[in-house]
């Protein structure tokens, strides 16, 4: 019952406070972002800068990176319990804090809907380049607005659901390997020339961690529209209908269920590191997207969240009890 306790806490810490910019400094993504750094310029010296040598460095930076996590995470919370109890568990309620982004997650997202409302183009096109990956230069207030909703869908499963499930299954210790595996892969997972060959081990490994999270975030996501009075039937259509239609086997599929939802077309042609990339669109265009969906979009993502608790954390306990 202990990690059932702590991720309650840790997801009522997160809904009140989102991530705080004075922890920033000491928050698990931002010390494992330096660890990655330092790991891949110490591995990229170490093994041959072939092909398979770098595939070998970046197969061993996902090792270290995640079984590291685990151990250093598992030794610090059984050091604490033996000292004193309460501090283990409240260390274990702040990282399951740290592990999610419910809040911060809209907080980001509405920042963009204010700025297409009342502060510009220009702004809003700032405040959506603190969320996505893509070029956001050029993009139009409906490209503005689709990158936004975009990100709320995709990252309703690597910020919210996939940690959510994964502490609740192993608690804080197996969130955060999580979180290891997702920040390895957001920063050495692109195909390019530099990470070809020696992110291809890390992106796989989170593509292997994701691939139910984000089945279960897709199916969370149709529910939450029957909920909030979205339309749920089409959400459903959709994910089947388009929820391959992505490069990686998972980014689609709460992309296709929020689109089916709002009744909206979004992905399709994105610009990355000024390259175009000719994605395909996921969803139909029964209407233009306006800013108010981002509104729409994170009231799912709230909805989907506080289901997705309810239905692990219930799952959590039964395993408790029988």
């Amino acid at each position: 019952m202990r990690i059932l306790y702590a991720a309650l806490c840790g997801f009522a810490l997160d809904l009140l406070l989102g991530d705080p910019a004075w922890l920033t400094p000491v928050h698990p993504v931002v010390l494992m972002g330096r660890a990655i750094t330092a790991l891949e310029k110490l591995l990229r010296a170490l093994f041959p800068k072939t092909d398979r040598g770098e595939e070998a460095a970046g197969a061993l930076m996902a090792l270290l990176m995640s079984a590291g996590t685990f151990i250093l995470c598992k030794l610090i919370v059984k050091l604490l319990n033996g000292l004193y109890p309460p501090l283990s568990f409240a260390l274990e309620v702040i990282w399951c804090w740290q592990a999610l982004a419910v809040r911060d997650l809209k907080v980001e997202a509405m920042r963009v809907q204010k700025a297409l409302e009342t502060e510009g183009l220009e702004a809003a096109r700032k405040a959506v380049s603190r969320i996505v990956g893509r070029d956001t230069e050029a993009l139009d207030e409906k490209g503005v607005a689709r990158a936004a909703v975009e990100t709320v869908a995709e990252n309703f499963s690597d910020g919210v659901i996939a940690p959510l499930a994964y502490m609740l299954l192993g608690g804080a210790p197996l969130a955060l390997v999580y979180k290891a595996i997702n920040t390895m892969d957001s920063m050495v997972g692109y195909k390019n020339a530099r990470y070809l060959h020696f992110g291809r081990v890390p992106a796989k490994l989170d593509d292997a961690a994701n691939y139910l999270p984000s089945r279960l975030a897709a199916l969370l996501l149709i529910a939450a529209a029957r909920l909030t009075g979205e339309d749920a039937a089409s959400a459903w259509r959709i994910w089947r209908r388009d929820r391959r239609k992505h490069a990686s086997p998972n980014s689609a599929q709460c992309e296709a269920a929020m689109a089916g939802a709002l009744g909206l077309r979004l992905c399709g042609p994105a610009s990355y590191f000024g390259v175009k990339h000719d994605k395909p669109w996921i969803g139909d265009r029964r209407r233009e997207i306006v800013p108010g969906d981002i509104s729409r979009a994170c009231r799912l993502e709230y909805t989907g969240a506080l289901l997705g608790l309810a239905v692990l954390g219930m799952v959590r306990f039964l395993g408790c009890i029988l």
